[in-house]
């Protein structure tokens, strides 16, 4: 009988690369707004020591014509699109966001492989677009 709800719960979990909003806010307060801001908008207390200031991360869609830059921003964290600013590549935190790769949809609608942190940042980030 115990079996049951463990089958029950297995087939409610969320499968891989499927974004989790709240696991990508707490990633964001703990990783990214340091240099970010706890409101994303570039101001954390790192921000006056980096070469680059950090962006506006609410003005993502905003600033690209209203579409979330969803590739541009995977690159950026896993380094396929460095950052000067940083030193070496975005994240300065090593392997964290490294890991199984999983596909999420870029805003051409094609898959665009990245791992499952970073998935779930860009859930986050999306959320918390300017409209």
């Amino acid at each position: 009988m115990r079996l049951v709800p463990l089958v029950l719960a297995v087939g409610l979990a969320a499968p891989a690369g499927a974004q989790d909003v709240v696991q990508g806010e707490a990633l964001f307060g703990f990783y990214c707004a340091t240099c970010h801001g706890n409101a994303a908008i570039g101001n954390g207390p790192m921000s006056p020591s980096l070469v680059v200031a950090p962006a506006n991360l609410t003005a993502l869609a905003a600033t690209n014509g209203g579409v979330f830059p969803t590739s541009r921003v995977v690159m950026r964290i896993d380094g396929r699109d460095p950052l000067v600013s940083h030193g070496s590549m975005m994240p300065v935190y090593g392997d964290f966001f490294e890991g199984t790769d999983v596909a999420t949809k870029a805003e051409t609608g094609q898959p665009i492989m990245t791992s499952q942190p970073i998935v779930d940042l860009l859930a986050y980030l999306e959320s918390i677009q300017q409209e």
